[in-house]
């Protein structure tokens, strides 16, 4: 599928701003499912931005602002390309993850992280849960993201970025990026290296991800896992939505946990004060729309 995305973010500061030093992590990556055909920054004042690609792989737009200002907006558009990713052939048993090989290559990815540390209940339940695949780790894998889905509320509001993975374990309810840290934080528990994963979900709701009937779409970004399989590679599965990864998943990037791939970060110079809007549109091409109909 080929898409059209829109991502702007305003602050608006209650008074004025004198400085003000910027990250953004909004282009999508390209790799073995997508493609992206174009990218193009712009900002309000305007700015130059110097681009580079961070340790996690993830590409950063940096830009500084040094004129007076009370509003900042900053806008992405973006054209990619989805396909659909390589069925997992791989069934491995749990003592291919104890490997050397294999651990020192993943190794940041099954060590606890700043949003992404688990206690025993959060352990016995992992174990609890992926009894049901035996020693099979793509069925443990499955059994954690089905687990998290169909037992947690999604609820917005109700958490809030840095609840302990335990704590959001125990109430079940918050959405997709603390669905993606129990499941990081089971998975790893158990020895499956797993990442947190930020991008977009072309679908009318965040938590309902069936494929809309419309070609346009307001959406939040948004957040699921993959896990590493040996002898295949990186599983995208999304448990918000109880689903595989698929062709309307735009990937932006991964890491250990949300702080490694935050959309937009920064320092200013002002008042403490401000109002933060983001909004993210996306839109199939007409290009997409005509090869359905």
């Amino acid at each position: 599928m080929r898409f059209d995305i829109r991502y702007r973010t305003v602050f608006d500061y209650a008074g004025e701003v004198v400085e003000s030093q910027n990250e953004l992590r909004a282009c999508p990556t390209s790799d073995e499912r997508q493609q992206v055909l174009h990218y193009d920054v712009t900002t309000s004042p305007s700015s130059r931005t110097f681009s580079y690609v961070d340790y996690w792989g993830t590409r950063v737009d940096a830009f500084g602002i040094r004129l007076p200002h009370r509003h900042l907006e900053v806008v992405a558009t973006a054209t990619v390309e989805t396909s659909r990713g390589r069925p997992v052939a791989a069934s491995p048993r749990f003592a291919e993850l104890t490997e050397a090989d294999f651990r020192d290559e993943h190794l940041e990815y099954l060590e606890p992280s700043p949003h992404v540390e688990w206690n025993d209940v959060v352990a016995t339940e992992a174990r609890e849960r992926a009894e049901v695949a035996g020693d099979d780790v793509v069925g443990a894998a499955l059994a954690l993201h089905r687990a998290v889905g169909t037992s947690f509320e999604y609820r917005a509001g109700a958490t809030y970025v840095g609840v302990p993975v335990a704590e959001v374990l125990a109430a079940r309810v918050g959405v997709c990026q603390d669905f993606a840290h129990v499941v990081i934080g089971m998975a790893r528990s158990l020895g499956i290296p797993a990442r947190y994963v930020s991008g977009y979900l072309f679908a009318v709701s965040e938590r309902n991800g069936t494929d809309p009937d419309v070609d346009e779409v307001d959406v939040k970004t948004h957040a699921w896992v993959e896990v590493a399989i040996p002898g295949f590679g990186w599983w995208g599965l999304d448990p918000t939505n109880r689903q595989e990864v698929g062709l309307r998943h735009v990937k932006i990037g991964h890491g250990r946990d949300y702080d490694d791939v935050a959309p937009m970060r920064g320092l200013y110079t002002g008042p403490t004060d401000h109002d933060l809007h983001v909004s993210v549109h996306i839109r199939r091409s007409a290009q997409q729309q005509q090869q359905q109909q």
